[in-house]
């Protein structure tokens, strides 16, 4: 899957992969490589996790596809019932995170960075898993006068 396709692939001949294979092996850790046969179509070498971030982002681009075809509400409540955990949230914080998660997605489909998306996806999940434990509603206990603190 490449979706921006102005990113540059490094490419590696087969045979780089008996001759130097830890070389490209530590290649495919930091980037995909693409791995060129003379006897058939070329392959591409990645990690795990770049394997598993490209996937979850094609899961959630599915389910902002599933949003935009509903046309009944608004983003936020479109996307509420695709992310049930966004109910947790606050009505605002519904149309600040739908926003964010579009943007984040289009930032990642746009550049071929899997994580922008993943990671913004992930922190509106946590938080508003805080908000539903109640975590957002304790009181914070400020310090007085803005006087220094002893170091511990």
């Amino acid at each position: 899957m490449s979706i921006a396709t102005d990113s540059p692939m490094a490419t590696r001949r087969s045979s780089d992969l008996s001759k130097h294979s830890a070389e490209v092996f530590a290649e495919a850790v930091d980037h995909p490589v693409m791995v060129t046969r003379r006897d058939g179509e070329a392959l591409v070498l990645m990690s795990k996790r770049e394997a598993e971030g490209r996937s979850r982002l094609l899961n959630f681009a599915a389910q902002l596809i599933t949003v935009t075809l509903d046309d009944n509400g608004s983003l936020a409540e479109r996307m509420s019932k695709a992310f049930p955990w966004m109910l947790a949230l606050s009505p605002a914080d519904r149309v600040t995170c739908a926003q964010d998660l579009i943007d984040a997605a289009r930032a990642s489909f746009s550049t071929d960075q899997p994580h922008l998306a993943i990671a913004e996806l992930t922190s509106w999940k946590e938080t508003a898993t805080a908000v539903a434990a109640g975590l957002g509603s304790v009181d914070v206990g400020w310090l007085d006068d803005g006087e220094p603190v002893e170091r511990p």
